[in-house]
């Protein structure tokens, strides 16, 4: 079914769901297809180069420059725009110098066509189809051939159209799994409200009531139902902070990031269960919306251990890799079967959410756990989106 042009301009215009398309494994092989593809294009012109032409006052310029183009592809990218320009101003000064370096553009155009918005992308290509004109004219030594002006645009709008294609369609399936999860979120929220606060507020109408009646004929009783009433819109109230706090994750404002926001998390939560946390690995710095989904993850995993796992203890561990982030969460409680289905409000009702914010990072989650062995729960997040 055809999308209107109103979404699709508002998934254009949201980077998280264009990093959605990016964290798709297709495009990732895409990715390493392509980069190969440029390093073998490379070398097959460095070589063609020499092969063809003595060492002359232009070879040391060539091979330095497909050295420099080689270095500069691969280095890390904390802003792509400069990357990619300088890239790119790089292999035009190639292919000006050796017009063999021509057909490294194929690759160049699937970088500009992820990296750029639609609009900037398409002058990119047109200016990158121009040089490979000209360059396999310069080979051709001005014999007539219809083909050399015709075949590259040619290429370039194929190549171009069934990218975009496969973009755009990329972007609606991410833009309706972002929604499934949004859906999934809400669902899970309405059901713990309604399974402690709505549950809690009925208990406090029903004693409150039996307050009344007895109040004249059983004063002690009434009292006794006033205080039961109150210490369960204690709870409540706290409940509901809880549920504030993981729609607005306030501890990480403070600016210490997601270690402290956890530590501070641990140490609230040990208030009715010992919990433990630890880092290992030198921390890196991590993009607000992960480290918000990693702390609303630990709350929800240590709120399902509190309410449902009868745990002495638990511990949240958040372990630095070279290419990951990893959050585990585990209990000493009673534990489950983690493939068979739970019954309503079981422990595992929470896990849909978790694995919902998980694949929305590009991550996994993990559980591991058998009845009367505890639980550990793992969800792993990549450091780096795939270039």
């Amino acid at each position: 079914m055809e999308q209107d042009p109103g979404h699709r301009r508002d998934v254009e215009r949201d980077p998280d769901a264009r990093r959605d398309v990016e964290r798709d494994p297709d495009a990732r092989r895409l990715a390493r297809v392509m980069h190969a593809a440029f390093f073998a294009l490379l070398g097959a012109s460095l070589a063609r180069f020499l092969l063809r032409h003595p060492w002359l006052e232009l070879g040391p310029w060539v091979v330095a420059l497909t050295a420099a183009l080689a270095v500069l592809y691969v280095l890390p990218v904390p802003r792509r725009l400069p990357w990619l320009g300088s890239v790119v101003a790089v292999w035009m000064v190639l292919v000006v110098l050796a017009p063999s370096f021509a057909w490294c553009a194929v690759p160049l155009f699937y970088t500009g066509l992820r990296t750029l918005r639609p609009r900037a992308a398409l002058v990119l290509v047109a200016l990158l189809t121009v040089f490979v004109v000209a360059a396999q004219l310069q080979l051709a030594d001005g014999a007539p051939d219809p083909n050399l002006l015709v075949a590259p645009p040619a290429v370039a709008a194929i190549a171009t159209a069934v990218f975009v294609h496969s973009r755009r369609q990329a972007e609606r399936l991410a833009a309706t799994e972002r929604r499934e999860g949004t859906l999934a979120e809400r669902q899970r929220l309405s059901m713990e409200i309604h399974d402690s606060l709505a549950q809690n507020l009925s208990s406090q109408r029903m004693l409150l009531q039996a307050a009344d009646r007895t109040w004249d004929t059983d004063p002690a009783a009434a009292r006794r139902h006033v205080r039961t009433a109150a210490s369960i819109a204690e709870y409540s109230l706290a409940e509901a902070r809880r549920f504030v706090h993981d729609l607005a994750p306030a501890d990480l404002a403070g600016g210490g990031g997601l270690e402290q926001a956890l530590r501070a998390l641990a140490a609230r939560e040990s208030a009715d269960l010992p919990v433990g946390f630890r880092v290992d690995g030198p921390p890196v710095a991590l993009p607000d919306r992960v480290g918000a989904a990693l702390l609303r993850i630990a709350q929800g995993a240590l709120a399902n251990v509190r309410e449902h796992a009868g745990a002495t203890s638990a511990a949240l561990t958040l372990t630095y890799l070279d290419d990951q982030v990893v959050l585990d969460v585990a209990d000493d409680g009673r534990g489950f079967d983690p493939g068979a289905v739970p019954p309503p409000g079981a422990r595992g009702h929470g896990l849909p959410a978790v694995r919902a914010r998980a694949e929305q990072l590009g991550g996994t989650l993990t559980v591991e756990s058998a009845p009367g062995e505890g639980t550990v729960l793992s969800v792993a997040v990549p450091l780096e989106e795939p270039r």
